[in-house]
């Protein structure tokens, strides 16, 4: 007999999400179920180009393959408790730091859960989450104190990095992004300089903001090719280019731009242990202010049509449009 039934976002294939009803999941043995009292983010790099992170096999440690539930990024109140779980209690606010990891392989041991071999994510934290991997990169790369970085890239995660530099003392921040109203959230962030790839020569234009010499650091946040051309270009020597960006196709390396200039090309994923707390601790501060990165509230039966659309055909508009899962008024 069917057990009581909950709407769910469930993601189908690429470009097939639906609308669904499915059993409400069960607390088991040190759990936690909680109510999202908060909003749940869009995912649309998995809509577009999926399935990337979603597994379309039983993943080695959950078993769980598509149809699976979105929901990339989730905060809310805990509902209930599994046994052995002392650390939290009915009631509490929570963000959920998601990555899923076996503790065994090398990269485990070594303390690097986010590298896990068999790695994946039960679900992410609505605006911290995007942050801590911002926060990640910039704590990975060898930023130092009066540093001048370049940002490719102006969506949510370009965004946190701009934030997070910012608060680790970058001297100069140039941001590269076509949509225009990207382009004025860089600048609110904090980045002194956006310039747009379609009509800046952005190797030349960061050498003229860099006194000559080209930026110390640049992340990529963007994923594209010509971006990640002009970036090792526009790196001073001896530069750093960190890949934050998932890419969804094979991307190419002019390896004679690094060896001549001794460059370096730094790849980082998601966050460890620590990252979560520090962007809290951050936030509660006011160090980091990022609720203007939400630039719409949409109900579960908006998904396709207010959510991913949007985000495709209106990039110009928004940066991070959230869904209400909860019962509360929007």
């Amino acid at each position: 007999m069917a057990g009581d039934m909950m709407k769910a976002v469930r993601f189908h294939g690429q470009k097939d999400i639906r609308l669904e009803d499915i059993e409400v999941p069960k607390c088991g043995q040190g759990q936690v179920k909680h109510r999202t009292a908060e909003l749940t983010a869009v995912d649309l790099n998995e809509y577009m180009g999926g399935a990337n992170l979603i597994p379309t096999t039983p993943h080695p440690i959950t078993k769980e393959q598509i149809p699976l539930t979105l929901g990339h990024e989730f905060s809310g109140v805990i509902e209930e408790v599994g046994d052995d779980v002392t650390d939290v209690q009915v009631g509490q606010r929570v963000s959920v730091q998601p990555i899923i990891y076996d503790g065994t392989c090398g990269a485990c041991r070594d303390g690097l859960i986010n590298c896990c071999d068999n790695n994946g994510f039960v679900g992410l934290s609505a605006l911290i989450e995007p942050l801590a991997v911002a926060w990640h990169s910039v704590k990975i790369s060898p930023l130092k104190k009066g540093d001048k970085v370049l940002v490719l890239g102006g969506g949510p995660i370009g965004l946190a990095v701009i934030q997070c530099l910012k608060a680790k003392g970058a001297e100069t921040i140039i941001a590269s992004e076509v949509a225009p109203r990207r382009k004025d959230f860089a600048k609110e962030f904090g980045a002194n300089h956006v310039l747009d790839p379609t009509k800046d020569d952005i190797v030349a234009r960061v050498r003229e903001i860099c006194g000559d010499v080209g930026a110390d650091v640049a992340f990529d946040a963007a994923g594209v090719q010509s971006g990640l051309n002009q970036a090792l270009k526009a790196i001073r020597a001896q530069g750093t280019l960190v890949n934050i960006a998932v890419w969804e196709k094979p991307a190419q390396l002019q390896m004679n731009d690094l060896v001549f200039r001794e460059r370096k090309y730094v790849g980082v994923t998601t966050y460890v242990a620590g990252d979560f707390k520090e962007v809290l601790d951050a936030i509660a501060s006011g160090t980091l202010q990022p609720e203007p990165m939400i630039t719409g509230v949409i109900k579960m039966d908006e998904v396709k049509e207010k959510g991913f659309r949007a985000l495709i055909e209106e990039k110009d508009k928004n940066v991070k449009i959230l869904v209400k899962t909860s019962k509360q008024s929007m």
